[in-house]
C-alpha cells in the first residue's frame, strides 16, 4: 500500500520519548482516494512515538463494503529502505511488483514485499471480493541490508491454541511458535491473536524488545490499561511478560515488537532514507524512471531502481511534491 498523503511532510523517525507505563495512540483516519474512497486508520507514525523497534507504519482498515469504497485500487507506486506486511482478515487484494512476482494475498497469510534499495508494486482488490478488511504495516531495514535486491515472501502460519485465545504467528517467535521469514531486521514480531469472550492471556515476552497491540475488532486491555478500538498501545522494553483482556465480545489484536531501532531514519511518501537529500535523489530517480521527469543524464548507464513492470496495468502514481525547506529535526 501507498501512503496517498498528497502533501507528505518529511518525518525524522526516531524511537521517541521514554514511557515507563503503556502509551495508548490514537488513529487518524485517512482516506485513499477520491469521492468513494476507502478509509484506513494510521497509528504509526505520529508525533507522540515515530517507531515500534523498526515498524514505522500501520495502516487499519475495514471492514469495508466494497461496494460503497470501491476497495483497494493503489496503483504502481515505489518503495525504498523498508519492507511491507500485509496481512488480511477479509477479502482478497492482487499483488503485482517490478520484481516479478504477482500473488493473491489471502486472509491468513503473511505477504511480505523487501524493497530493499527499490522496488514498485500494485495493489488492488480482487473482483470477486465484497468486504476487505486487514492492515499494512512496514518496517525499516538497518544500514546493513537496506541496498540490498528486493524480495517477496509469502507464508500461512499454523495457528497456536491456547487457554482464551488463538495465536497466529506470521514474524518472529511467540508461543513456541517460529516463523521462518526472513526479514532482513533482526528481532522482529508479527502476530495475530483472537480472544475470547471475556477472556485474558499472558504472554511471556522478550524483554529487551518494545511491543504494540493493535485493538483491532474492539476495546481491550493491555497491561491494565484501557485500548479503545482501532488505538495502538505501545509498552516499553523491560517487560517480560504481556497481558490482554477482552471484554464481553472478545476481540482480535494484532501483536508487533522490535528491538528499538538504533538509526535515526527519515521517511516522506513511499520512502525511507537516511537524511534530506537522500530521499530528494529517490523521488528524481522514480519520477525519471516513470517518466513523470525529464531524465538527468548522470543516470545513463545506471541500472534501474524501481524495475520493469507488466503492461496494460492501471497508470502508476507520480511522486508528489516535495516541501519547500529541509529536513530538520523534531523538537
Amino acid at each position: 500500500m501507498t501512503n496517498l498523503d498528497s502533501r507528505p511532510e518529511l518525518e525524522l523517525l526516531g524511537p521517541g520519548g521514554s514511557h515507563a507505563a503503556v502509551q495508548v495512540l490514537e488513529a487518524r483516519p485517512v482516506a485513499l482516494g477520491g469521492p468513494r474512497a476507502m478509509n484506513v486508520y494510521r497509528t504509526l507514525p505520529q508525533r507522540k512515538r515515530s517507531l515500534v523497534g523498526a515498524w514505522c507504519f500501520l495502516d487499519h482498515f475495514g471492514p469495508d463494503d466494497v461496494a460503497d469504497t470501491g476497495g483497494m485500487l493503489v496503483p504502481r507506486h515505489p518503495h525504498t529502505g523498508l519492507a511491507t506486511v500485509s496481512w488480511l482478515f477479509t477479502g482478497s487484494v492482487n499483488h503485482l511488483d517490478s520484481g516479478g512476482n504477482a500473488a493473491s494475498i489471502v486472509p491468513g497469510s503473511l505477504n511480505l514485499m523487501i524493497a530493499g534499495r527499490g522496488i514498485t508494486h500494485q495493489e488492488i482488490s480482487d473482483p470477486g471480493t465484497s468486504v476487505l478488511h486487514g492492515v499494512q504495516l512496514w518496517y525499516a531495514l538497518p544500514e546493513e541490508t537496506r541496498h540490498g535486491e528486493n524480495a517477496f515472501v509469502r507464508y500461512t502460519p499454523e495457528p497456536v491454541a491456547l487457554p482464551g485465545a488463538t495465536a497466529r504467528v506470521f514474524l518472529g517467535e511467540l508461543l513456541g511458535s517460529v516463523s521462518p521469514v526472513e526479514t532482513r531486521t533482526p528481532d522482529l514480531l508479527g502476530a495475530e491473536l483472537v480472544l475470547d469472550p471475556g477472556a485474558s492471556v499472558r504472554l511471556d515476552v522478550r524483554a529487551d524488545l518494545e511491543h504494540a497491540v493493535l485493538a483491532e475488532s474492539d476495546d481491550v486491555v493491555v497491561d491494565s490499561t484501557a485500548v479503545e478500538h482501532r488505538s495502538l498501545a505501545y509498552v516499553p522494553p523491560g517487560s517480560e511478560s504481556l497481558t490482554i483482556a477482552a471484554g464481553a465480545a472478545g476481540g482480535r489484536v494484532v501483536l508487533l515488537g522490535g528491538v528499538p531501532l538504533d538509526e535515526q531514519i527519515v521517511m516522506w511518501w513511499n520512502f525511507v532514507g537516511r537524511d534530506h537529500d537522500e530521499i530528494v535523489e529517490f523521488r528524481r530517480r522514480y519520477q525519471a524512471e516513470l517518466g513523470f521527469e525529464p531524465a538527468d543524464p548522470r543516470d545513463a548507464g545506471a541500472p534501474a531502481l524501481f524495475g520493469p513492470f507488466p503492461p496494460d496495468q492501471p497508470p502508476a502514481l507520480p511522486a508528489p511534491p516535495l516541501p519547500t525547506v529541509r529536513l530538520r529535526a523534531r523538537e
